[in-house]
């Protein structure tokens, strides 16, 4: 029992993550060292699981995919997102520094901690790793799209969010904003828990993930330390959109007017700036940096130390 609460906190974990733009649930999955037994367990669900779902076979079935681990993960997951977003939607509108200040020594942390994993560095090592920074760095400077609620569009963005989310590094709310809908889905479809929104997002979410952790099972199995470097580009590259210090650019009309969703203003990216001046609240933010630096330290110590005590 004391295992799958320990799983549905990591759960929560992602799921906060998943909610904020700019950090990745993949990164909080493989720094909590989850992350290859979930893309493993989902990538479970193939003919031999439907069969023996559809033969009566639970306890087959539900040992085959690691049913209990998933439900475990992905319930923290649920939590997270439909009562930290109102949370964290509250503190991102009161103390935005803070909060991205955090983020961004926990992520800082990780690329270290994620990076090390690599068994042999090559030079494909290195130029993998360079191009998975670049990659990410030049998604979070695209121009986001408009917002749209076609049920078609909301399916695709709920596939490449969906895919972009276990994927260390790359931010799946973010790439909701790119595709001009984390508004859409993640302001009005999660808190008012509208079906018409959250319906196609999720149909998509689920047929890609299946889909997608095939793919990056058998890549993570065949190219390990190529996958990790990768991985851990992306990482990098993803400090540009919690760098703390940054003005909201918004969408705006031809008129120059700012455009609205459900009375929030819609923004289109941002302009990362430096504090002018030392003061208070650039101490407590840098403050909060190593803490986040911290966090990574100690999950890392106490992930050691449950190693440790198995062997």
């Amino acid at each position: 029992m004391r295992e799958y609460i320990g799983l549905f906190f990591k759960g929560v974990g992602m799921g906060a993550a998943n909610v904020i733009p700019g950090v990745s649930g993949g990164t909080i999955a493989l720094i909590t060292g989850i992350f290859e037994k979930l893309i493993h367990s989902i990538k479970s669900f193939d003919l031999v699981a439907l069969k023996f779902l559809f033969s009566g076979k639970v306890k087959r079935f539900a040992e085959h995919v690691n049913l209990y681990f998933l439900i475990a993960v992905f319930l923290g997951i649920a939590v997270s997102i439909f009562t930290l977003a109102k949370l964290l939607g509250f503190l991102f509108d009161n103390y935005p520094i803070y909060i991205w200040s955090y983020f961004f020594g926990l992520i800082l942390a990780s690329v270290y901690f994620v990076g090390r994993r690599v068994e042999k560095i090559t030079v494909g090592v290195v130029v993998i790793f360079i191009l998975g920074a670049f990659v990410a760095l030049a998604i979070t400077l695209l121009t986001p799209a408009t917002p749209n609620g076609d049920f078609y569009y909301l399916f695709l963005c709920g596939i490449v969010a969906i895919c972009s989310m276990i994927l260390p590094g790359l931010s799946g709310s973010f790439v909701l904003i790119l595709m001009g809908n984390y508004e859409l889905v993640f302001i009005e479809g999660v808190n008012d828990l509208d079906a018409k929104i959250l319906g196609p997002v999720i149909l998509g979410a689920i047929i890609g993930l299946i889909a997608f952790s095939h793919l990056l099972s058998w890549i993570f199995r065949k190219f390990k330390d190529l996958t990790i470097s990768l991985l851990t580009g992306f990482i990098l590259g993803s400090l540009g959109v919690l760098w703390p210090w940054k003005e909201n650019i918004y969408r705006t009309d031809g008129l120059g007017n700012i455009l609205k969703l459900s009375g929030e203003p819609v923004v289109q990216g941002y302009e990362r700036v430096l504090p002018e001046t030392l003061s208070l609240e650039v101490v407590i933010a840098v403050g909060l940096m190593i803490i986040g630096v911290l966090s990574i330290l100690l999950i890392e110590k106490m992930a050691e130390d449950k190693k440790g005590t198995v062997e």
